[in-house]
């Protein structure tokens, strides 16, 4: 009977898709504006026949592709119309022993997509019990992709410091990577025993250009997936049709001069001002980063 129920639910929502989608087949055939209309139009058509049996997982997948899509996605991993900034998205973490080796080092590693930052910290405790070690951190060495050649380069970053329970350092990469693989050299002291580090891979956050033609309708598809999660009928349908709405007509796809609902457009620039403010209060190379986005931005508003 259950089985029964599942397979019903799964048939309303083919049937729905059947209605709203019966012309998408051909997908290469349609422009990037087509195609995110007519996804905005599923969204929209599922959501309003859905009861307690919305496809979650589904709806959020279809919006998922759609932001992808619209950034323009280049073979080489860049975007036309997005761009990997230093800002902190998701960190990957592990925890390593680190054991006294007399006059050797010991190498930890980890691996991870759009690195930019690299955290080493001695955590208070080890094993939740005992008083953790002070670390020697000899160096940070690291091979990463980090252009558009595909070429793989190096760098080795000294430290030199002993880590006492409680601090941490930060090491920045030359630039964001495609793909890092990050080794730490450390040691432990002989007399103090074993101890513990804490290892984070901080990963860039993807920026959405405020020129791209389909900035508006990107804002309303990035809100969408909290909205599924909510199960909001009501509030899916309505970012739904905005984002359907905020597509440029199929004859200037892909230009700047495409048409932007301005509320969607004004809360894009705020979000690139608060990160340009953030820029301009880090290190030195943030500075730098920021003065060259704000006189992007700059520029785009035209002589």
């Amino acid at each position: 009977m259950m089985r029964f129920g599942t397979m019903w639910k799964r048939g309303v929502v083919v049937v729905a898709l059947s209605i709203v989608l019966p012309y998408a087949a051909d997908v290469n055939a349609q422009t990037v504006g087509e195609r995110i209309a007519i996804d905005a139009a599923a969204i929209d058509r599922v959501a309003e026949v859905s009861q307690r049996d919305l496809p979650v997982a589904l709806l959020k997948r279809i919006v998922d592709e759609d932001i992808e899509l619209m950034r323009g996605p280049r073979p080489d991993g860049t975007y036309e119309h997005a761009t990997w900034e230093r800002f902190e998205a998701s960190r990957l973490t592990s925890v390593f022993a680190i054991r006294p080796r007399g006059d050797e080092m010991q190498s930890v590693e980890m691996k991870g997509p759009n690195v930019y930052r690299v955290i080493v910290g001695v955590p208070g405790r080890r094993l939740l019990v005992r008083q953790n070690r002070p670390i020697w951190i000899e160096r940070v060495d690291a091979e990463y992709v980090g252009d558009a050649s595909g070429r793989i380069q190096q760098t080795s970053i000294p430290v030199q410091v002993w880590l006492q329970p409680g601090e941490l350092r930060t090491v920045d990469l030359p630039t964001i990577s495609r793909q890092a693989t990050v080794r730490v050299v450390a040691t432990a002291d002989k007399e103090s025993g074993t101890g513990n580090i804490d290892v984070s891979l901080v990963q860039a956050r993807i920026v959405d250009s405020v020129r791209s033609p389909y900035a508006a309708a990107i804002v309303q598809a990035k809100a969408l997936p909290r909205l599924i999660d909510g199960r909001d009928i009501e509030a899916i349908r309505i970012a739904a049709q905005r984002m359907r709405a905020a597509v440029p007509s199929a004859g200037v796809a892909g230009t700047q001069a495409a048409a932007i609902d301005r509320m969607d457009a004004r809360s894009d620039l705020q979000r690139e001002l608060r990160e340009i403010d953030e820029l301009l209060r880090g290190g030195e190379l943030e500075r730098w980063r920021g003065l060259d986005r704000l006189q992007s931005l700059i520029r785009s508003f035209g002589p």
